[in-house]
């Protein structure tokens, strides 16, 4: 990021006081930083430190009224190489995607001819609210990243989506936007989410994944600019984006044919849900009461969506799997990996106590085909998603 001049607006959200942090993380990777603050973003972080952290005067008004000096909004948006504008309350997006003009940032970010990156933040009511859904697909349309706002403690006391990235992970996207790490000529199908497997009309047999990982890579990789077909097993997650199509199946026989019909359209794929091996070979129309001291229920194998994907990828497809191992971990990827043909494949082992199922956090290991090993630390499964796309993009 050496060299490079980022524009920074700063709304008035509470988030607003984390952006010390953000200032002090570019400064040190050697980015020169200028700041943008709106009149009411002054309640929540002094302008004396942001200034002081940037090492510039920060801009708020049109004109400054002690000396009449005209902060021109035309020379700061040609000065940019990018504009990150965080936090980004839902009434800056309300303004910015319909083109708006009340203050000094509105004005500069209708002026900006560089990429534009926006963290929302907001509480979570308002960050599903149809109005901001709408608002934030128009700025996507629009060519502006949108860093999604992540779940956790809220300002108001509630917990929820609505709270904004952390400083550390904002400035990894603007190193990665800044070192065109963006893909969009690229498809990719993911996979994500459970299968279930009907038993009678009231049960099934499935596993305990949330989809929150499948979904984190969705949702990053349409950040990086791929264009996404996501094809998810029952999750109860939303995901938004022009350049998403989400497919929604319910048993592993239903994904397999959505897999068949998406994957030749596709240069990338990710297959991170967790297909459930078997099904039951009878099902029945009524719900089975309960009569017996034991009940036998025969399975059958399902279809190997993964297996197919691999055997059927061509030459200029790049195909990672995962494997989530409970033992012998190491030994069963790697077995995984070359017996399917895979480019690569995702271990997660169950031996690292809170990185699996409802987790949001994941350590993994990723082996490829040419031998290499990469392992990760610990972390929020958001960076793990990062960390597998940046691999993807070194690799293809």
């Amino acid at each position: 990021m050496l060299s490079k001049r980022i524009l920074l607006g700063i709304t008035g959200g509470i988030a607003a006081y984390k952006i010390a942090y953000l200032i002090r993380i570019l400064k040190s990777k050697g980015a020169e930083v200028k700041c943008i603050m709106t009149p009411a973003s002054s309640d929540f972080i002094s302008p004396l430190v942001v200034s002081t952290l940037s090492e510039n005067p920060v801009f708020i008004e049109f004109w400054n009224k002690d000396t009449g000096v005209w902060n021109n909004h035309v020379e700061l948006a040609l000065w940019a190489d990018i504009f990150v504008i965080a936090p980004a309350t839902s009434n800056t997006v309300a303004k910015m995607s319909n083109g708006l003009c009340d203050n000094l940032l509105l004005a500069t970010y209708l002026s900006a001819k560089c990429k534009t990156i926006i963290a929302p933040a907001m509480d979570l009511d308002m960050y599903q609210h149809p109005s901001f859904k709408r608002n934030l697909l128009q700025l996507i349309s629009d060519g502006v990243h949108v860093i999604p706002a992540t779940s956790g403690k809220l300002a108001s006391g509630l917990e929820g989506h609505g709270r904004m990235e952390e400083p550390e992970y904002i400035a990894e996207c603007i190193q990665n936007t800044l070192l065109n790490h963006s893909v969009s000529s690229k498809n990719i199908l993911i996979t994500a989410g459970p299968t279930y497997e009907k038993i009678d009309p009231v049960r099934y047999i499935g596993n305990y994944s949330s989809g929150k990982m499948g979904f984190e890579i969705a949702e990053k990789a349409l950040f990086k600019g791929y264009v996404v077909t996501l094809i998810s097993g029952p999750v109860q997650r939303e995901l938004h984006h022009p350049n998403l199509t989400r497919i929604d199946v319910t048993s592993a026989h239903e994904m397999m044919e959505k897999v068949v019909e998406n994957w030749s359209k596709n240069e990338v794929g990710i297959f991170a849900a967790a297909v459930a091996d078997y099904r039951p070979i009878d099902i029945s129309t009524q719900k089975i009461k309960k009569s017996e001291s034991e009940f036998e229920l025969k399975l059958t194998r399902n279809a190997d969506i993964l297996g197919w994907a691999a055997k059927n990828k061509s030459e200029r497809q790049f195909i990672m799997g995962f494997a989530l191992e409970t033992n012998n971990s190491m030994e069963n990827a790697l077995s995984k990996l070359n017996a399917k043909k895979l480019d690569a494949i995702v271990l997660n082992s169950m031996e690292n106590e809170g990185t699996t199922f409802q987790s949001d956090c994941n350590k993994i290991t990723i082996l490829d085909k040419r031998g290499g090993i990469s392992t990760f630390d610990k972390k929020p499964k958001s960076e793990v998603a990062l960390d597998i796309l940046n691999f993807i993009d070194s690799a293809c």
